[in-house]
């Protein structure tokens, strides 16, 4: 039953394969000449750090004054995840985490070539998957973080929606919703189009699917406001983390703030900045073509979840990763270009992401 869709996907998930690995091999050379291993960098780095440590010691019980201190802040599916497979496997939680990472990033990639797919035929869906590999920070997509997980969830979720299965649909994105913040964009696409449904008629299907979508996120935002004593115990954690939401005020000042630099400003910096104009500006090109609902919603919420953050602004490329919708104006120009002219575009995507990635990780100081 799987190898007809299997097959279908075969030509974008190997394509999906060769564009990491170019990233991973370009990283493994730049890595052996500063005399640096790759694996810790990829598995137990920054975030993953946090994953692991709830997958050994749980969650924190109080709320503290310290956001070191505090690992409320991330959603518990993945590390969930990672416990659970190691006790069923060799190897360190580590290496678990990365290995479901990776199965991961695969089911994305299917569920991406899924969505283009089905929307605009076979040769979009392979684009398309080739470009969400390709993004400059794709090299998370094999690291020990949640944005492969929670990316499958999401585009096998509006898959779901838009040929119609709407609890399927609403399961994965309440599984969303216990992977990622932003699993409440995943819901709200979700609970959009089914209760836009109901004006073609009621269905108690539907209205379940409404009811269902944002669950996982509900369920995990209520069991934190229980466990610290407080009903906004979710939020308190983001204001101790600075994530609370401002409006994209603090957007607009970093923003500024590298754009006006006279010195040259920090590279990582400039192409977090370009991914978030560049995100806005394709968001508007979606729109414009009006797509599905479903498409529209996630990644509206989804933007204006990241750009309305005062947090810290360096991950806010990573945060849109799962955002591959925003692509499909690209993928469509690239079906109608010339051949030539692919093969450069798609040729330059795929190296500047492999240096992209291996700078993320070896040259800049912070997370990715």
């Amino acid at each position: 039953m799987v190898h007809a869709p299997l097959r279908h996907a075969a030509p974008a998930l190997l394509a999906y394969a060769a564009v990491r690995l170019t990233g991973l091999l370009t990283l493994a050379l730049w890595a052996h000449r500063r005399h640096h291993g790759v694996w810790p960098v990829l598995a137990a780095q920054w975030d993953a750090n946090w994953y692991l440590g709830i997958a050994d010691h749980g969650y924190a019980r109080q709320l503290g004054t310290a956001f070191d201190a505090n690992n409320l802040a991330f959603f518990p599916l993945y590390p969930v995840l990672v416990k659970a497979v190691a006790v069923l496997t060799p190897g360190s939680r580590a290496s678990t985490g990365l290995a479901i990472a990776v199965v991961c990033s695969f089911l994305a990639a299917w569920g991406v070539h899924a969505v283009g797919s089905h929307l605009h035929g076979r040769r979009t869906g392979v684009l398309l998957t080739v470009l969400w590999a390709a993004l400059p920070v794709g090299l998370v997509q094999w690291m020990g973080y949640t944005e492969s997980l929670f990316t499958a969830f999401a585009a096998w979720a509006l898959y779901a929606v838009l040929t119609g299965r709407l609890l399927w649909a609403a399961s994965l994105a309440a599984l969303a919703g216990l992977t990622r913040p932003t699993g409440v964009a995943v819901a709200a696409a979700v609970t959009v189009t089914a209760l836009l449904s109901l004006r073609r008629g009621f269905t108690v299907r539907a209205l379940a699917a409404a009811a269902l979508a944002p669950a996982g996120w509900l369920a995990y935002v209520g069991w934190v406001g229980l466990r610290l004593g407080r009903w906004d115990g979710y939020f308190a954690v983001q204001r101790l983390w600075h994530n609370d939401w401002d409006g994209g005020a603090e957007t607009v000042r970093r923003l500024r703030e590298v754009l006006a630099q006279n010195s040259s400003p920090e590279l990582f910096l400039v192409m977090v900045t370009v991914t978030l104009l560049a995100a806005v500006a394709l968001y508007a090109l979606c729109a414009g073509d009006r797509q599905p609902v479903p498409l529209l919603v996630f990644t509206g919420i989804l933007l204006l979840i990241v750009l309305g953050s005062g947090g810290v602004y360096f991950p806010r490329a990573r945060f849109l990763l799962p955002g591959f919708p925003l692509l499909l104006p690209v993928a469509l120009h690239l079906t109608r270009a010339s051949r030539r002219f692919r093969a450069l575009f798609l040729t330059a995507a795929v190296l500047g992401s492999a240096y992209c990635g291996a700078y993320m990780v070896l040259v800049w100081p912070s997370a990715p």
